[in-house]
C-alpha cells in the first residue's frame, strides 16, 4: 500500500532538531572565523619571531670568553706588610672564584634575586610575561630578570629599556646556559654586579662597606649586600641607611622563607648591629702621594692596562710607620699654624632664620667644603669674644671657649675687619685638643714634606709628600728643589776630612766680609745665625753649633771646586751647587729625597744607595711579573770612604747630644742618633736631617712660594720634633746601633783622627788672620795652613768674580 506523506510537524527530523534563533547561528559563526584569525595570527607572529630569531642568533656577541672570566680588575698598591694603600681603575673589584663566596652570601642573593636559579633554564616564563604586561600598562617598567639574564644585560648589553634589547637578552641567557655552568653563571654574576660606590662584585662591596674581607660576611651583612644591586645609590648604607635596613630585613625573612637560614638565625640577623665604614676611616693608611708616584712607574711600563690587568703592587713602605709620619708631619705644620695670624674664615653664608632652612644651608656649606682629616668644617651659630657656637655635619653642635679661642682672637675682636670678622655663618675650621674639648683653626698655607728610608738598601719606609693629598697634589719629597741651608754643611766637613782637617781643628769664628775687589761686585758680609761669634772654636764645636763663619773658613781652605766635587759622592747635582763660597751655607738647591739618600752615606759607613719603592708586582693571579732586589752595599756602590763617614758620623752625633738638635738625645734617651737641623736666610726653609744606623728620615717645611716661616722659626723648633716623633715610634724596641771604628782612624784624647795625622795634628789653626784683611793685601798672600802645613787657596779666582756677583744678588 502505497504510503501517505506525512505533514512537516509529524517528521521525525522535523521533532528531533532543536529550535535556535538565528542571532546565535551568527554568533558561533563569527566566533569560530575570530578563532581562526586569532589562531592566523599566532602562527605570523610564530613565524616572524622565529625568522626573526633565526637572523638574530647568529649575530649575537660571542661569550666563549666567559668560561674564562677575566674582567677589569683595578691596580692595588700594597705596603711591605700588605696593607692595602691604593687602588687605580674605573672598577674596584676583588675577583673571586665561586668555591670561595660563601654559602651565606649566595643564599642572600638568591633569596631576593633568583630562588630557582638552580632548577630553571635561565628564562621565568611566568616572570617574562608579568613583565611583558607591565611594559603594556606602565610605560616598559621591566621586572622579573633571572640572575642569568642579568649576566647577559650585564656583561654585552645596555641599561636601554625596550622590547628588541629583551629579545636580545632572552637569547644571550639561552646561549650562556648552553655554554656555562650554572656555577660559572653564578660567579660571573658575584663579581661583575655593580654595587656601588665604585664597587664591583660582592668581594669589593664588602671591603668598601664593611671593612672586612667577604669571607668574614655575617647573615645580617650579607643581606644588607645583597640588597644593592636593585638600586646601589637608593639602598646605599652609607647615603640611605634606613632605606637600605629596610631591605635587609625583607631579604632576611626571605631566606628564612626560603629555608636558607633558620627562624632562630633570621632573628638574631635582624638585631644585629652593622657597622658600616664611613668616609672618615680612622684606620686608613694615608699614603696618597706614595700610592700616586707607584701609579706614575707602573703606568710608564704597562700603560692603559695598569687600570684593567688587576696587577698587584707590593712596596717598600711600613704601613705602621707610614700612620706615623703623616700624623706626625700634620701635627707639626698645625703645631706652626697655631702660631700664626688668623687670616679669617673660608666664606660667608647666609643663615635663614627658619630652623630647617638654615640647617639645609649649613649642610649645604660642609658638603661643599668638607672634613681635612682631624682639621674640621663647621658653620658659626653665634660668637663674641669669649664664645663660638657652630654647627657641623649631622647638625652636631661645638662650642668653643677659653683657651679654644686663643688662635683666633683677631678674628672675634670688635674692630677685626670683615674679611676676619668670626660672626653667624661664617665657615670656620675646628680640631679636637686631647683635654676634648674644641679648638678654633685654619687649614694651613705652609707645606711639608717627610722621608725615612732604610740606609743599608734604599728601601723607602715612609713617604709624605705634603699636608694633604687632596688640597695639593705636588710630592715636596720629589718635587721640591729648595735650599738646604745648614743642613748642607757636614757635606763639606766630610770634603775638609780629606784634604787634611780633624774634628780638633781649630777653626776662628769671627765676622769675615768680602768687599767688592773680591766679588767683582756687592759687597757680602755673611753672618752666624744668632749674630754672635766666639773666636777659635773646635771643627767640632763649630758643626755642633752650626757656625756659619767656621763652615765658610772651612770651603775656603777646602776649594769651592773641590767641595763641589765632592758633593756628587753624596748623589747630589754638581750644577745644583755652584763652585761658590755661599755653598757653606747650603745656597745650593736640593730635594728632601736627595737629603735623605745622602745622609744614608754617613749612616751606612760610606755607601751610595738608590732609594727605591717597589719591590715586586704580580699579576692577578699571583704570578711575578717584577721583582726589585736591593744590591749589596759593597766596594763597587762606595761613596767616601769608612773612615770618613765614621768621624762624620762622631760629628753628627755631637749634633743630637750637645748642639742644635741636642734635644733628639734628650727625649729619645738613646745615643745612636746623628743629625744636624738647616735654617736658611730669612727662615724660608727649615730642616732637620738625621739617621740612626737603621733608619734615615728627613724633614722638610717651608711656603711653596718662598717666604719667611718667621723670625724665631728654626730647624731645632719646627723639623726636629717631627723627625723625633717619627723615630720615638720608628725604633721602639730597636737596639741601640754604634758603629765600630773602621781601619785607619784611632781615637787620642777623646777625638777621632786618621792615622796618618799623630795626636794633636789637628789642632791646627784656620782663618785666625781675617781674610778681608789679605783680600786687601796687593800680592797674592799665602791661605791658611792645613794640618798637613800645606799652603791653601782661600780666595777664588779673579775670572770668576762675575760668577760670584751674580749669586750674591740674588
Amino acid at each position: 500500500m502505497p504510503s501517505t506523506p506525512s505533514s512537516p510537524e509529524s517528521s521525525p527530523r522535523s521533532s528531533t532538531r532543536p529550535s535556535r534563533p538565528l542571532w546565535q547561528y551568527w554568533l558561533l559563526k563569527l566566533v569560530a572565523w575570530g578563532l581562526g584569525l586569532t589562531l592566523a595570527g599566532l602562527a605570523g607572529i610564530l613565524l616572524v619571531v622565529a625568522v626573526a630569531l633565526s637572523v638574530a642568533y647568529p649575530n649575537l656577541p660571542d661569550i666563549s670568553d666567559l668560561s674564562d672570566y677575566r674582567p677589569k680588575l683595578p691596580m692595588r698598591i700594597y705596603s711591605a706588610d700588605n696593607v692595602l694603600i691604593g687602588e687605580f681603575g674605573e672598577e674596584r673589584r676583588n675577583l673571586t672564584p665561586i668555591q670561595d663566596i660563601p654559602k651565606v652570601m649566595k643564599d642572600a642573593v638568591l633569596a631576593i634575586e633568583d630562588a630557582r636559579f638552580f632548577s630553571h633554564g635561565g628564562v621565568d616564563y611566568l616572570g617574562v610575561i608579568r613583565a611583558g604586561l607591565a611594559n603594556v600598562g606602565r610605560a616598559k617598567s621591566q621586572g622579573a630578570s633571572t640572575i642569568t639574564m642579568q649576566v647577559a644585560r650585564n656583561v654585552y648589553l645596555s641599561a636601554e629599556k625596550s622590547y628588541t634589547r629583551k629579545i636580545y637578552e632572552i637569547l644571550l641567557t639561552f646561549k650562556l646556559e648552553h655554554l656555562l655552568s650554572k656555577d660559572q653563571i653564578l660567579e660571573i654574576y658575584m663579581n661583575q654586579i655593580f654595587l656601588g660606590n665604585r664597587s664591583y662584585g660582592f668581594a669589593a662591596a664588602s671591603e668598601a662597606y664593611f671593612g672586612k674581607p667577604l669571607k668574614n660576611i655575617s647573615i645580617a651583612e650579607a643581606a644588607m649586600l645583597a640588597g644593592l644591586p636593585k638600586a646601589p645609590s637608593a639602598y646605599n648604607p652609607i647615603i640611605n641607611p634606613k632605606r637600605a635596613r629596610a631591605r635587609q630585613l625583607y631579604i632576611i625573612e626571605r631566606m628564612e622563607e626560603n629555608g636558607f637560614i633558620t627562624p632562630e638565625q633570621a632573628v638574631a640577623a635582624k638585631n644585629e648591629e652593622l657597622k658600616v665604614k664611613t668616609g672618615l676611616d680612622a684606620e686608613r693608611v694615608h699614603a696618597e702621594y706614595v700610592a700616586e708616584t707607584v701609579r706614575q712607574l707602573v703606568y710608564s711600563q704597562y700603560g692603559d692596562e695598569t687600570y684593567t690587568r688587576g696587577l698587584n703592587v707590593y712596596t717598600t713602605l711600613h704601613a705602621d710607620q707610614q700612620v706615623v709620619a703623616y700624623k706626625a708631619l700634620r701635627k707639626g705644620i698645625m703645631d706652626y699654624e697655631r702660631r700664626q695670624i688668623y687670616r679669617g674664615p673660608e666664606k660667608f653664608i647666609d643663615l635663614p632664620a627658619n630652623p630647617k632652612e638654615a640647617e639645609d644651608a649649613i649642610d649645604e656649606a660642609l658638603t661643599d667644603n668638607p672634613d681635612n682629616g682631624d682639621v674640621m668644617s663647621a658653620v658659626v651659630l653665634e660668637a663674641n669674644p669669649k664664645r663660638i657656637l657652630a654647627m657641623r655635619q649631622n647638625s652636631e653642635t661645638v662650642e668653643i671657649t677659653g683657651e679654644g679661642l686663643k688662635p683666633a682672637q683677631s678674628g672675634l675682636a670688635d674692630k677685626a675687619a670683615p674679611n676676619i670678622k668670626i660672626r653667624r655663618g661664617a665657615l670656620i675650621r675646628v680640631v679636637k685638643t686631647p683635654k676634648n674639648t674644641w679648638e678654633i683653626t685654619q687649614l694651613p698655607e705652609v707645606e711639608g714634606a717627610f722621608v725615612a728610608l732604610d740606609p743599608r738598601d734604599g728601601s723607602i719606609r715612609a713617604l709624605v709628600g705634603g699636608f694633604d693629598f687632596g688640597k695639593n697634589k705636588f710630592n715636596h719629597v720629589t718635587q721640591a728643589w729648595r735650599q738646604p741651608g745648614s743642613s748642607f754643611k757636614p757635606f763639606i766637613y766630610s770634603a775638609a776630612l780629606e784634604k787634611g782637617f780633624t774634628p780638633a781643628t781649630v777653626v776662628n769664628d769671627s765676622p769675615l766680609f768680602f768687599d767688592a775687589g773680591v766679588t767683582g761686585g756687592q759687597p757680602w758680609e755673611p753672618k752666624n745665625y744668632d749674630q754672635k761669634y766666639e773666636g777659635p772654636m773646635s771643627l767640632r764645636n763649630g758643626l755642633k753649633k752650626s757656625k756659619n763663619m767656621v763652615s765658610i773658613r772651612v770651603l775656603q781652605a777646602v776649594g769651592a771646586q773641590n767641595a763641589q766635587e765632592w758633593v756628587t759622592n753624596f748623589g747630589f747635582d754638581a750644577d745644583k751647587h755652584p763652585a761658590y763660597l755661599t755653598m757653606a751655607l747650603g745656597a745650593g738647591s736640593v730635594t728632601p729625597m736627595q737629603m735623605a739618600t745622602a745622609y744614608s752615606v754617613f749612616a751606612n759607613g760610606g755607601y751610595r744607595i738608590n732609594p727605591y719603592l717597589v719591590s715586586k708586582i704580580t699579576d692577578q693571579k699571583g704570578k711575578v711579573l717584577v721583582e726589585t732586589k736591593a744590591p749589596a752595599l759593597d766596594e763597587s756602590a762606595r761613596g767616601i770612604p769608612a773612615r770618613n763617614a765614621f768621624v762624620m758620623s762622631s760629628l753628627l752625633q755631637e749634633v743630637t747630644r750637645s748642639g742644635t738638635a741636642a734635644r733628639a738625645q734628650a727625649m729619645l734617651k738613646r745615643p745612636d742618633l746623628y743629625g744636624k737641623t738647616g735654617t736658611t736666610n730669612d727662615s724660608i726653609d727649615n730642616w732637620f736631617a738625621g739617621f740612626q744606623p737603621t733608619l734615615a728620615a728627613v724633614v722638610w717645611m717651608g711656603y711653596d712660594a718662598p717666604r719667611s716661616l718667621g723670625e724665631s722659626e728654626t730647624g731645632g723648633r719646627l723639623s726636629l720634633p717631627v723627625w723625633i716623633t717619627f723615630m720615638e715610634s720608628a725604633l721602639k724596641g730597636v737596639p741601640v746601633s754604634e758603629p765600630a771604628a773602621p781601619e785607619g782612624v784611632h781615637n787620642a784624647g777623646g777625638e777621632w783622627y786618621y792615622d796618618e795625622y799623630a795626636k794633636g795634628a789637628g789642632v791646627s789653626s784656620l782663618g785666625l788672620q781675617d781674610p778681608a784683611a789679605r783680600a786687601a793685601s796687593a800680592g797674592e798672600p799665602p791661605g791658611p795652613m792645613s794640618p798637613t802645613g800645606q799652603a791653601i787657596q782661600v780666595l777664588p779666582p779673579a775670572d770668576e768674580k762675575k760668577r760670584i756677583l751674580d749669586l750674591f744678588k740674588n
